[in-house]
């Protein structure tokens, strides 16, 4: 199992939705899962995970016995070599027991030295993946094979959808 994983901010907190599915080619969820957080902290620059870390976690508290083999989260893992970005974080928060993969849909400045980018579809602008746990280049593979023909995987637009609904 794979758990991939998204938050949505509003004017009173946040929702969290994770979305869980058996393969990297799946084209459906097995399930999901929605949480939803009144108070957040407020947002920080260049600390983005102070933000979003204890969201993920909450939600992740929320999926039986760690079943999921792998996390992919919206976002950067690392941001340069020497900063760590919510994945590292979230990794590290895990005791580096799964792989946490990263798929940014925007360039951070500097990440061309961590990040790989991944053309999908038709797409001109890339996809930015890094990775914790498992090589990038591996973690783009993965990426690059999931189900859907447009830039973002068809699973990671649902989930995306899901978290900003209602």
């Amino acid at each position: 199992m794979i758990v991939a994983v998204d938050v949505h901010y509003r004017e009173s907190g946040a929702k969290f939705v994770a979305m869980m599915f058996d393969g990297w080619q799946d084209d459906a969820a097995r399930c999901v899962y929605t949480k939803r957080m009144e108070h957040v902290a407020p947002y920080e620059p260049g600390a983005f995970y102070k933000r979003e870390l204890p969201c993920i976690l909450a939600l992740l508290d929320e999926i039986p016995a760690r079943s999921y083999q792998a996390v992919v989260i919206d976002g950067f893992v690392q941001l340069e070599s020497d900063r760590p970005g919510l994945g590292a974080h979230l990794y590290a928060a895990l005791h580096s027991s799964f792989p946490v993969i990263g798929v940014a849909k925007t360039r951070f400045e500097g990440c061309e030295e961590v990040a790989l980018p991944l053309l999908r579809g038709s797409s001109r602008r890339p996809l930015w993946i890094t990775a914790a746990g498992i090589d990038a280049s591996v973690a783009a593979a993965l990426v690059a094979s999931m189900h859907g023909s447009d830039r973002m995987p068809r699973l990671l637009s649902e989930l995306d959808r899901l978290t900003k609904a209602d």
